[in-house]
């Protein structure tokens, strides 16, 4: 999966969409993700959905005298038809908004402390409990009436999939149980064969991944973001949970501030985090506004069309080419075996990995440092490939005929270097 966040606040109206769709598929992404739709509660806030069926108003065209569900469907249908894009939009079921009539309509749906108010969610940041009190969190272990609970939930997915949405970014999918997971995705791929559900997990522990990865679903999101190329914790993350699901990395994502701002404004930061992220897992994820290095933060709530930015930045033709290689590559689209191969010190990351479904293997070689130049050298780049088909070079900047012995190579700031076997 290559896949653009279509941010709904900073797009707008649905009948703006189709230019950042054009775009996201010049790009050669092929599905669209889009962070939750339905209409929220009084915080305003995407995630905070006060009605599951109907529509935000930031985003419907009333000029238009269509529904806002047929709006959309439109807008689904041409994307797959002109551009070859699927969708795919966010599930939010561990929570509603506080002021959603479920809360009074079903009262046993939901957690309830000691005191028996309502349980609002929350998360640790720095060691200090953030809690969203425009937030109610389902209880889907111990409510008394699970199999309307379920239903409830199952309703919405069906209703989604009738808009024409063909996958689900399961929200905080770790806060609900792996059984529960495992039969809603059940009766759905029962019912809509080639529904894709990608787990989302920000924020949980290693145990927790685990589990959510054994729930069936199709995806996962990794933590690659945070990686510092050299730490063992993403090596260990990569192999824990690849033989029971393949991952999805991200350069950052909606809940991350712009990486552009972070790095001081250096696009060869965004450029070797994007490479990084598309070559590493099977899957990639990227915001809109990362190829024009945006700075503003999405807000789930404040965000505005006009908050589009002007920029000198223009990565559009960079994250092309890398999602054609990724596209174009079974390595690429796989979880398979991985090998880091440098030392943790060095100033170059390189690694070796290889397909489960064919013969590819691949060598990636990556300039950590995105400030300066760095070199580097092996006697034989052959020795870390088991196949005798010669090693393609299909790297963006200067590639090479045929692979040298020795190899020596002068990157350039936050370069990558890939090289591919024969795919026989």
């Amino acid at each position: 999966m290559r896949i653009y966040n279509l941010f709904p606040l900073l797009a707008g109206e649905f009948k703006r969409w189709d230019l950042h769709i054009e775009r996201a598929a010049a790009m050669n992404f092929d599905w669209i993700f889009v962070n939750p739709i339905q209409k929220p509660g009084r915080s305003g806030s995407l995630y905070s959905i006060a009605d599951y069926f109907a529509v935000h108003p930031r985003l419907v065209n009333k000029r238009s005298r269509k529904k806002a569900e047929t709006q959309i469907k439109e807008v689904i249908q041409k994307a797959e038809k002109k551009h070859g894009v699927r969708f795919m939009i966010d599930l939010v079921i561990n929570h509603c908004a506080i002021d959603s009539d479920l809360v009074k309509k079903h009262p046993k749906w939901f957690a309830r402390d000691s005191s028996g108010n309502i349980e609002h969610p929350y998360c640790l940041e720095d060691g200090k409990k953030v809690v969203w009190y425009d937030l109610a969190r389902f209880d889907h272990q111990h409510t008394a009436e699970p199999e309307a609970l379920y239903r409830y939930f199952l309703k919405i997915v069906e209703h989604y999939i009738g808009l024409g949405f063909k996958g689900f970014r399961c929200d905080a999918a770790y806060q609900i149980p792996k059984d529960w997971w495992q039969r809603l995705i059940h009766d759905i791929k029962g019912k809509y064969p080639g529904t894709v559900f990608a787990a989302e997990t920000l924020g949980c522990t290693a145990d927790q991944t685990k589990e959510t990865a054994q729930a069936g679903f199709d995806y996962i999101f990794n933590s690659s973001k945070w990686w510092d190329y050299s730490s063992p914790w993403l090596i260990e993350q990569y192999q824990l949970i690849r033989e029971f699901v393949p991952s999805i990395s991200f350069p950052e994502s909606h809940d991350t501030p712009r990486l552009f701002r972070e790095a001081g404004h250096n696009a060869d930061v965004l450029k070797q985090r994007y490479a990084f992220s598309a070559l590493f897992s099977a899957g990639v994820m990227m915001p809109m506004g990362y190829e024009f290095g945006f700075e503003k933060p999405l807000h789930v709530a404040k965000t505005t069309p006009e908050d589009w930015e002007t920029t000198e930045v223009d990565l559009t033709g960079f994250i092309g080419q890398i999602n054609r290689i990724k596209a174009a590559h079974k390595v690429f689209q796989e979880d398979g075996p991985l090998n880091v191969l440098s030392h943790d010190h060095s100033p170059i990351l390189f690694f070796w990995k290889a397909s489960n479904c064919s013969r590819e293997e691949a060598l990636i070689i990556l300039n950590k440092d995105p400030w300066n130049k760095q070199v580097f050298q092996a006697d034989n780049l052959y020795d870390y490939v088991q196949s005798k088909e010669p090693l393609q070079d299909l790297s963006l900047e200067y590639p090479l005929d045929f692979i040298p012995t020795p190899y020596h190579f002068e990157m350039s700031p936050g370069s990558v270097r890939v090289m591919v076997t024969s795919r026989n």
